[in-house]
């Protein structure tokens, strides 16, 4: 099916550098490979992820100097361009969307998409901006086209924060399954841990911060320690990596554990681990965890909210353990480390796979084109 005459657009405040960001990229991508025409429009041009724009990809810098500032000049480029569509990314960038159509007259379908378990994700937030999230969901949501959200756990979650009918909301699992994902997998890597006859290496990637929450993978990491040889390897920026750092020389692992900050290409490194772990306290759908399965690794999670359960099918696909529970995780590890490895699972994941999510986004568009 073509779509060459459909102008796509997309909206993020900045490029940061997490799953969120990315799997938007496979998203724009799948929509090129269908024909359309594709905007990546940002408050302020900047962040890791940037660079993986591919060229193809318009990329529209508003230059806004605050995020609030973006709202005017996001509605001059809707009243200008005039896309079918603009599907904006995250707090607060679904907000500024909402309010810049509203200042223009324009027919295009504005659609909010959740990346997270909000519920969750509030209750732990101390930033005190973050905290005006539902009285803004309650008042600008119910003017928005159109809202995804990437797991039943995040839509269950947003119904009970805006107050909207489960049924307002559509549930698209993220596109993180892209072709590109086999060949970055691929690459060659000289890391002394990923080399023969070293120990089995245990890998945990996302962001360093508290949702994460990574002391409690590296406290199980200790426990296996005990008793197998092993390394850990956790890839990812942010601001707990020296208190991460301290924590691991307060336990006695820091020889073992390597926190290699961000890495531009992760995937040799999943690739060549013995495990994936994921010991988050809380998700919306967590991308890392199925691109580890779709690189064949072994996986385990917490099954926290939301995501987890959903991916491994309640356990069928990888091993959960409860949330904070560091031996739990430690005994999976364990079994993990001692057994053989997983059955196919490719078609149990091609609905994460970019063109899945691509085909149920360019229908929910045609939907509510149909419907203004």
């Amino acid at each position: 099916m073509s779509h060459q005459s459909t102008t796509i657009s997309f909206f993020l405040i900045y490029f940061g550098g997490g799953g969120a960001e990315r799997v938007l990229i496979n998203l724009a991508n799948g929509l090129v490979k269908s024909g359309c025409k594709v905007d990546f429009v940002v408050g302020k041009a900047w962040g890791p992820h940037l660079k993986k724009i591919p060229p193809e990809i318009s990329v529209v810098d508003l230059n806004a100097s605050r995020s609030l500032a973006s709202i005017w000049k996001l509605a001059q480029y809707l009243k200008n361009k005039q896309p079918q569509a603009l599907i904006a990314g995250m707090h607060f960038a679904n907000e500024i969307a909402i309010l810049a159509k509203r200042l223009v007259k324009t027919d295009t379908v504005v659609i909010a998409t959740e990346h997270n378990t909000l519920t969750h994700s509030l209750k732990h937030n101390k930033n005190r901006k973050k905290r005006i999230i539902p009285f803004t969901i309650r008042l600008l949501y119910p003017w928005v086209d159109g809202i995804v959200a990437v797991s039943q756990g995040a839509t269950a979650s947003l119904a009970e924060i805006s107050g909207l009918h489960p049924k307002a909301i559509t549930t698209i699992y993220n596109p993180v399954i892209a072709p590109d994902l086999f060949a970055k997998a691929n690459a060659d890597l000289d890391h002394p841990w990923f080399q023969p006859e070293e120990p089995p290496v245990i890998i945990g990637v996302g962001k360093l911060e508290p949702q994460k929450d990574f002391p409690t993978l590296i406290r199980a990491f200790a426990m296996v320690r005990q008793r197998i040889a092993c390394r850990l390897v956790i890839l990812g920026w942010g601001p707990d990596l020296e208190k991460l750092k301290e924590f691991t020389a307060e336990i006695g692992v820091q020889e073992d554990v390597n926190l290699m900050g961000y890495v531009d290409n992760p995937y040799p490194y999943m690739a060549h681990a013995k495990v994936f772990t994921l010991s988050s306290a809380w998700e919306g759908l967590p991308t890392v965890l199925i691109e580890a399965l779709a690189l064949g690794k072994p996986v385990i999670s917490t099954d926290c909210p939301s995501g987890p359960r959903e991916i491994l099918q309640g356990g069928k696909y990888g091993k959960l353990t409860p949330v904070g529970d560091a031996a739990a995780l430690a005994t999976a590890i364990g079994e993990v480390l001692e057994q053989q490895p997983q059955g196919d699972v490719s078609k149990w994941l091609h609905q994460f796979s970019s063109e899945a999510a691509t085909m149920k986004y360019l229908n929910l568009i045609n939907t509510l084109k149909a419907a203004a």
